[in-house]
C-alpha cells in the first residue's frame, strides 16, 4: 500500500461516526465501537490511585434497573442474544451479567436492602489466587480484570469469588464491542468501566445512569484522594464492605444495609 493510499484510507476511517463504527474481521464476526473520542492513557497506572465505589442502598429504588441496563449497553451484553433453540430458563441463568440486583436481609432486625452486586475489586482478590494462568489479575490502581488472551475457561475464579460476580460465556458471540470484546469459553466481570478510566474519564456507566434517574445512589472515584466525591461520601455516610469478615478489602462499599 502506498503512502498516498494509506493516508486516504486513514482520512476516510477518521470520518466514520464513532458511535456506529463497525468492522468485520471474519465472516459472521463484527467489532462494534461504542466509545467516544478521548485521549488514551499515556502513563502506567500506579497505586497512588485506588478506584472505588460507594452504593447507598437507601437511595436504590425497588423498581429501578438503570444501572444494570446501562452496564449491559456499555459493555455489549444487550447485543448478546439467546442462541436459537436454547432453553429460555437456562439462558436466563447463563447469560452474562456484570451487575445483578440482590436483596439482603438483616437477620436481627428483618430490614431488607436492595442493592447492585458486581465485582468488588478486592485488594486481595481470591480469583487471582486460584487462577492457574494469571488471567485474573489486579492492577496497581485496584481494578480487577480478566485477560481473555490467557483465560482458559477453567472457572476456578468463579468458584473462588464469594460475591458470585463473574460470568462465563457459553455461546459464540458474533458482535463484539471493541471496548469489551468477548468470546466463547472466557470468564468476565465488571471492570469499573476501565476503558473509560484509561481514556481520561472518571465515571462509570452505572453511576451515570443512576444519576440520570435522579437517585444518585452510586458514587465512584479515587479512594486515596480525600477530596474526591467518593471519599467525602464515605466520611458522610456509615458504610461497610460485604463479607468484610473475609479480609479481602473490597473497593466497593455499601451504605444503608
Amino acid at each position: 500500500m502506498t503512502e498516498k493510499t494509506n493516508l486516504a484510507r486513514r482520512n476516510f476511517l477518521s470520518k466514520l461516526p464513532v458511535a456506529a463504527a463497525t468492522a468485520t474481521i471474519a465472516p459472521g464476526v463484527v467489532l462494534q465501537s461504542t466509545s467516544a473520542n478521548a485521549e488514551p492513557r499515556s502513563e502506567a497506572v500506579t497505586s497512588k490511585v485506588r478506584w472505588g465505589m460507594l452504593v447507598n442502598a437507601n437511595k436504590c429504588a425497588d423498581d429501578c434497573s438503570a444501572c444494570v441496563d446501562a452496564c449491559d449497553k456499555e459493555n455489549g451484553m444487550d447485543i448478546h442474544s439467546m442462541p436459537e433453540g436454547a432453553d429460555a430458563e437456562n439462558w436466563d441463568q447463563q447469560k452474562p451479567r456484570w451487575i445483578r440486583t440482590v436483596k439482603l436481609k438483616d437477620i436481627q432486625t428483618g430490614h431488607v436492602s436492595k442493592l447492585p452486586m458486581m465485582c468488588q475489586h478486592c485488594e486481595h482478590p481470591p480469583c487471582e489466587d486460584v487462577c492457574p494462568t494469571g488471567a485474573s489479575f489486579r492492577r496497581a490502581d485496584g481494578v480487577v480484570l480478566v485477560d481473555r488472551h490467557t483465560c482458559i475457561g477453567c472457572r476456578y475464579c468463579m468458584m473462588a469469588c464469594p460475591y458470585k460476580a463473574r460470568s462465563f460465556i457459553h455461546e459464540n458471540v458474533d458482535i463484539k464491542p471493541t471496548l469489551a470484546p468477548r468470546g466463547k469459553g472466557c470468564v468476565e466481570s465488571c471492570t469499573f468501566c476501565v476503558h473509560r478510566l484509561d481514556n481520561g474519564q472518571t465515571t462509570t456507566a452505572c453511576q451515570d445512569a443512576c444519576a440520570n434517574e435522579g437517585h444518585h445512589a452510586i458514587v465512584f472515584g479515587d479512594l486515596n484522594d480525600p477530596q474526591s466525591k467518593v471519599a467525602k461520601a464515605l466520611k458522610k455516610y456509615p458504610s461497610q464492605q460485604v463479607r468484610d469478615d473475609l479480609k479481602l478489602n473490597p473497593g466497593v462499599y455499601y451504605s444503608g444495609i
